[in-house]
């Protein structure tokens, strides 16, 4: 069983004029973050990964989550390639997860995680909104052999306000 847990980054600002790149969080995308860390804590497996996209909402929503969490900081892996807005690239990334690991959290973006899970999971999701919070189990022990999974939680802000 492999278990894939994907989390969209929570609101961003676009008020500076910055590179999207470096895009900060606004206070609602902070407290969004920590409404559904808190929430998300009740459904996470015991041992679990963390791959999170190394731009700065991100690594931001990645953060505040691993605090909440208890997860350690140093334990992130920050990748640049997870800076995609596309499914096949974030199909190849989570393609190439170790089968020695079981339960991977990924930190990303919109239209690749939206993308995904409506490609692997059971429940279509219009738009998955930000800081929302997707659980898919695939019945594989292998990454690379990833087929229809089954979508087991959603956590999304809106219902938790």
């Amino acid at each position: 069983m492999k278990n894939l847990i994907l989390i969209r980054h929570a609101k961003s600002s676009w008020e500076t004029p910055i590179t999207d790149f470096e895009r900060p969080l606004t206070v609602s995308g902070v407290n969004d973050s920590h409404l559904v860390s808190v929430e998300a804590l009740k459904f996470l497996p015991k041992n679990y990964i963390i791959w999170s996209s190394s731009a700065k909402r991100a690594l931001e929503t990645a953060t505040i989550f691993a605090q909440n969490l208890s997860f350690p900081l140093e334990s992130i892996n920050f990748r640049n390639d997870l800076y995609t807005f596309e499914l096949y690239k974030l199909e190849s990334i989570i393609l190439s997860c170790s089968d020695d690991i079981e339960n991977l959290v990924v930190f990303g973006h919109n239209e690749a995680i939206t993308d995904f899970v409506n490609k692997y999971g059971t429940i279509f999701i219009d738009n998955v909104s930000t800081s929302g919070f997707v659980s898919i189990i695939f019945d594989t022990n292998s990454w690379k052999e990833l087929k229809n999974g089954k979508t087991v939680k959603t956590i999304f802000p809106r219902d938790y306000r």
